[in-house]
């Protein structure tokens, strides 16, 4: 089975630092939030580990700039920024000191930019060189609280194997890699706002004999065969544009340049809230930070519910209908030909990870500039190609589209997934970074 991101990623490795879109008005935040995601792409970071590189880097760099401001509770890190303390040497250092830790075979790179950046704050007249000196130093103790505070979350490069088993609706690996489960230590992980993984754990698919079971089986057999008649031709683009794109990306690059169009008071949506105010670094930060850190628990309480159904996959269920015994089950006859419109990813089906991890993420930016916001979004593989919407909770509805058309979940996954990831960004938005006064 052809995998878009393998083939995609080397020959466009070379491009992307030259065709990625920019942000024009970019601050030192936003500036290393796209550095990050550059890195990510590098090392073809697997897009749920990305969740966690993200919420690393955004929680060193807001506790840095928070710890001089101190208008917010931190992520992990007690204030304590010397007096005069640059905020933009913080910000540059603690996302520097982050990456390295994360991306050590890119340092040469991160050192590279680390001084333009540092030369460009210099140059500035408000910036003094003990300021920014002072900066770095508190940058670098912020960013190394969270990594230290990170490291024992238990999160580990060599997880271990899972495969599943071979009962009736019970998930195993999948066609055509049969790759073990990835990372299941995240089920158990410590989260970063939520109390536990399985705060908001949902109440699990329904069961392979009932009316919804069908109507959601059938749904997928039409329209996610590879070959389908049924899927129209935007609806195979958007399939493929959401499952070669990185979570991750998508949503972070989207914050850029939402605080970007803040920044120029064009807010472009229908709520009358049209330029507000030019955003502070700190709210840059916050912005991202809160954004991060709700798709990294979006991620974890996912994965949660993920190993602890293990529900199988419709490119095992389908050549198997047979063993469902479910008569609403269209045919319900084994068919052995059918497949996916591309290769199914190697964890568990339900809940979908791509349907909780942008379920958080909308639910922030709503909270944040309002749900009926027009929006384009970008990818990081498909360059040049967009997706454009009128509100977060459109591009919401096409996220799950997507997963049941491309034939990799069923409509109750994607369903439950953006309720979990609503309730775990909802949660992060009361509890985390909340103002001390």
């Amino acid at each position: 089975m052809f995998s878009a991101r393998k083939f995609f990623l080397p020959i466009l490795t070379i491009a992307i630092f030259l065709c990625l879109p920019s942000v024009a008005l970019a601050d030192d935040v936003t500036d290393w939030n796209q550095h990050m995601l550059r890195a990510g792409l590098v090392d073809a970071t697997p897009a749920v580990v990305m969740t966690r590189v993200a919420a690393i880097v955004q929680a060193s760099v807001f506790d840095a700039v928070d710890g001089i401001d101190r208008k917010y509770a931190p992520v992990h890190v007690a204030p304590a920024a010397p007096a005069g303390a640059s905020r933009r040497a913080a910000a540059v250092q603690a996302a520097y000191t982050a990456l390295v830790s994360l991306y050590p075979k890119q340092k040469s790179t991160f050192d590279a930019r680390r001084a333009v950046s540092l030369a460009i704050i210099a140059s500035d007249p408000d910036e003094a060189p003990a300021g920014i000196a002072a900066g770095v130093a508190w940058g670098t103790t912020a960013a190394n609280g969270i990594l230290a505070w990170r490291n024992t979350d238990g999160f580990t490069s060599t997880p271990p194997v899972f495969t599943g088993g071979t009962a009736v609706g019970e998930w195993r690996p999948t066609p055509p890699a049969f790759a073990p489960g990835i990372h299941p230590e995240l089920a158990t992980s410590t989260p970063w706002v939520l109390r536990m993984p399985s705060q908001f754990r949902p109440a699990g698919p329904p069961s392979l004999t009932s009316a919804r079971y069908a109507t959601d089986f059938n749904e997928t057999k039409l329209m996610g065969r590879f070959d389908s008649t049924f899927r129209t031709l935007d609806q195979t683009i958007y399939a493929w544009w959401w499952q070669i794109g990185t979570a991750t990306y998508i949503w972070n690059h989207l914050a850029d340049v939402l605080i970007e169009r803040r920044a120029r008071g064009d807010d472009d949506d229908d709520s009358g809230r049209s330029g507000e105010h030019r955003p502070s670094l700190l709210e840059s930060a916050r912005i991202l930070a809160l954004l991060d850190l709700a798709m990294a628990d979006g991620a974890i309480a996912c994965w949660d519910a993920k190993y602890t159904y293990v529900a199988w996959r419709p490119v095992t269920a389908i050549p198997l209908e047979t063993t469902i015994g479910n008569p609403g089950i269209m045919h319900n006859t084994s068919d052995d030909s059918w497949m996916p419109l591309f290769a199914t990813p190697a964890h568990p089906e339900y809940p979908s990870a791509h349907s909780s991890i942008s379920g958080a993420a909308v639910t922030v930016f709503a909270a944040i500039f309002g749900d009926r916001t027009h929006i384009t979004v970008d990818n990081d593989l498909a360059i040049g190609v967009t997706r454009s919407f009128r509100s977060f909770s459109q591009a919401l509805d096409e996220v799950k589209n997507a997963r049941v058309f491309a034939g990799i979940h069923f409509r109750f996954s994607t369903d439950d997934g953006t309720t979990l990831g609503s309730d775990v960004g909802n949660w992060v938005l009361d509890h985390a970074l909340l103002p001390t006064h």
